[in-house]
């Protein structure tokens, strides 16, 4: 619904894009962050950057895993490798549709949604949701609320990065975000389908050891 509003002033050439030109400029233009830790914070949004991330987070899952539960698990290497593949899908189509020039000082057109952020948010995103559904998750509220505000402070600072050096207007990232929670938002929903599924198997096999050890010991009485 974001999305769709935040596009249709793209479109129209409404007040929210004018706007958000206006902000543009004056983010990139006037005081802030100095330029290098602005750059900095920009290219944490770089597939470069954030593609190993997830990966690292990925194979520690895994790893965790396989040492709970003793047996390989391939859900949180497929997950990362779907939600990451899902980025392009979704971003490069809609720049090429709406093919927005950037600010002043970009060149080229195709700034609408940031690639960049929508990479941040969702890489970033998943590794925190696929560190929360592993077998070492932290349990306590004030723990997984604090990872959460990591993440969401990663975000942030990706996009300020972006407008301040003058890669993407203000309403380009707010497009991208639109579309990373909508993305994470399915991967949540299946890791914890995956959790649940991963529990019933798990009950399942614990009743079947107990009662072959009961029917061992009736055997073994008899």
């Amino acid at each position: 619904m974001v999305f769709a509003l935040l596009t249709w002033q793209l479109v129209a050439r409404g007040p929210l894009r004018r706007l958000d030109e206006r902000l543009g400029v004056r983010v990139h233009d006037g005081a802030g962050l100095p330029r290098p830790l602005a750059e900095f914070f920009s290219d944490l949004g770089n597939t470069a950057v954030a593609i190993p991330v997830l990966a690292v987070c990925a194979a520690a899952v895994t790893w965790w895993v396989r040492r709970a539960a003793g047996r390989f698990a391939w859900w949180p290497a497929l997950t990362a490798l779907a939600a990451i593949l899902v980025v392009p899908a979704l971003v490069l189509p809609l720049k090429e549709v709406f093919d927005r020039p950037g600010q002043p000082s970009a060149e080229g057109l195709g700034y609408y949604p940031s690639g960049h952020t929508a990479t941040a948010s969702v890489a970033y995103g998943v590794a925190l949701l696929l560190l929360l559904a592993g077998p070492v998750a932290p349990h306590r509220r004030g723990t997984r609320r604090a990872l959460g505000a990591a993440w969401l402070l990663v975000v942030l600072c990706v996009s300020y990065g972006l407008v301040r050096q003058g890669y993407h207007w203000p309403l380009d990232v707010a497009a991208s975000w639109c579309l990373g929670v909508a993305v994470l938002q399915v991967v949540a929903v299946v890791l914890v389908r995956m959790r649940e599924r991963q529990r019933a198997g798990e009950e399942t096999a614990r009743g079947r050891r107990e009662r072959h050890a009961e029917q061992q010991e009736r055997d073994d009485v008899a």
